[in-house]
C-alpha cells in the first residue's frame, strides 16, 4: 500500500504538499521523505478529507462558523446601543461645557435635561431589575413605580425624542466624516454632499482593504512555510557542502601536500647544487686572480725539486730500513749493544760539555 493507492503519484504529491501547507501544521518533508514513509502519506491524505484549513474536523468548523455568526449579530446588536449611548453621553458632555455659553437658549437646556432625566431614570429602573425575581430588598427600600414617578412628562418626552433623532444623526454625520478624513486625509477639502457619497462606500471600501490585508497575511504566512522549508534545505546543502570540504581536506590535500614537499625538496636540492657551483665557481676566479702563468711554473719547479727530494729520501729510508732489520736479526745482543752505545754516547756527550765549560773558565 502506498501513495499511488489514492491517485498518481505527481497529484498525490502535489495534494501532500497542499495539505503540509496549509491543513496540517507546517512540516518540512520533502518528496523523497513522503516516498520512503508511504503509510505516514496515506495518514496525510486520509486526515486532509475530514480536515479544513484550519486544522479543525468539518464538523466542529460548521459548528463554528455558526457559532462565530450568531456572535457577529450580538456584536452588532450590542454595538449599535453602546454607540448610541455613547453619542447621548457625548451630548450632555458637551451640554455641561456649553453652560458657560449665554447664547444657549431654553429649548437646548429643556431637551438636555429632560434627555439626562430619562437616561438616570431608564438606568436606575434598569439596576432594580424586575421585582418578582428580586431575592434581597431593594436599593433603598426603592421600588420601579418610584423610579417611574420622575419621568420626564410625555409631552417633553416625545419632543425630546424627535430631536434627539436630529442630533443623533448630527453626531454620526460628523463621526463619519473625521473617519473618511482619517482614511483619505484629501477628503477633507470636499463638499458635505461629496463626503457623504464617499462615506456611504466607505464601508465597502474598508472591507476590500480588510480583504487585502488577510489575502497578505495569508501569502506571508504561506511565504514564511516557503521560506522554512527553503531554510531547511540550505542547511542540509550546507551540511553536505561541509562534508564534502572535509572529504577534500582528509583525501586530497594530504596527497597534494606530499607531493608539494617533494617538489619543494627537489628545487631545494637543485638550488643547493647551484649555489655549491657558483662558490665552486668563485674560488677558481680568485685562484685565477691570485697566481699568474709565471708564479705557476716557479711553483711547479719547486714541487718537481720537493718531489726529487721526497724520493731521495724515501730511497735513503730504504737503504737504512734494511740496515735495521740486519740488525734487528741480532736479537736481544743488538739491543744491549744500543744500550751501551746510547750510554757510551752520552757520557762523550758530557764530558765534552764538561771540557767546553772548563775552557770557558780557563779562558
Amino acid at each position: 500500500m502506498h501513495l499511488g493507492d489514492f491517485c498518481s503519484p505527481g497529484e498525490g504529491m502535489e495534494i501532500l504538499q497542499q495539505v503540509c501547507s496549509k491543513q496540517l501544521p507546517p512540516c518540512n518533508l520533502s518528496e523523497e521523505d513522503l516516498l520512503q514513509n508511504p503509510y505516514f502519506s496515506k495518514l496525510l491524505l486520509s486526515l486532509s478529507q475530514h480536515v479544513d484549513e484550519s486544522g479543525l474536523s468539518l464538523t466542529l468548523a460548521k459548528e463554528q462558523a455558526q457559532a462565530w455568526k450568531e456572535v457577529r449579530l450580538h456584536k452588532t446588536t450590542w454595538l449599535r446601543s453602546e454607540i448610541l449611548q455613547r453619542i447621548i453621553q457625548e451630548l450632555l458632555v458637551d451640554y455641561y461645557v456649553k453652560t458657560q455659553d449665554t447664547n444657549l437658549t431654553s429649548e437646548d437646556k429643556k431637551f438636555h435635561e429632560t434627555l439626562e432625566q430619562r437616561l438616570l431614570v431608564t438606568e436606575l429602573t434598569r439596576l432594580l431589575g424586575p421585582s418578582q425575581e428580586r431575592e434581597i430588598p431593594p436599593l433603598l427600600g426603592l421600588e420601579k413605580a418610584d423610579l417611574l414617578e420622575l419621568m420626564p412628562p410625555s409631552e417633553d418626552f416625545v419632543w425630546m425624542r424627535a430631536r434627539l433623532q436630529l442630533e443623533v444623526e448630527e453626531q454620526l454625520k460628523k463621526k463619519c466624516f473625521t473617519l473618511l478624513c482619517y482614511h483619505d486625509p484629501n477628503s477633507d477639502a470636499d463638499s458635505e454632499t461629496l463626503k457623504a457619497a464617499k462615506v456611504w462606500k466607505l464601508a465597502e471600501v474598508l472591507v476590500g482593504e480588510k480583504q487585502q490585508c488577510q489575502e497578505a497575511k495569508s501569502q506571508q504566512k504561506e511565504q514564511m512555510v516557503l521560506l522554512e522549508k527553503k531554510s531547511a534545505t540550505y542547511s542540509q546543502v550546507l551540511l553536505r557542502c561541509l562534508t564534502l570540504l572535509q572529504r577534500l581536506l582528509q583525501e586530497h590535500r594530504l596527497q597534494t601536500q606530499s607531493e608539494l614537499d617533494r617538489i619543494n625538496a627537489q628545487y631545494l636540492e637543485i638550488k643547493c647544487s647551484a649555489m655549491i657551483l657558483k662558490l665552486r665557481m668563485e674560488e677558481l676566479k680568485i685562484l685565477s686572480d691570485t697566481y699568474t702563468a709565471e708564479k705557476v711554473e716557479i711553483h711547479r719547479l719547486i714541487r718537481d725539486r720537493l718531489e726529487g727530494a721526497i724520493r731521495l729520501q724515501e730511497q735513503d729510508m730504504e737503504k737504512s730500513r734494511q740496515v735495521l732489520n740486519t740488525y734487528e736479526v741480532l736479537g736481544e745482543e743488538f739491543d744491549r749493544l744500543v744500550k751501551e752505545y746510547t750510554q757510551l754516547k752520552q757520557a762523550t756527550e758530557n764530558k765534552r760539555w764538561a771540557l767546553q765549560e772548563f775552557n770557558k773558565a780557563y779562558h
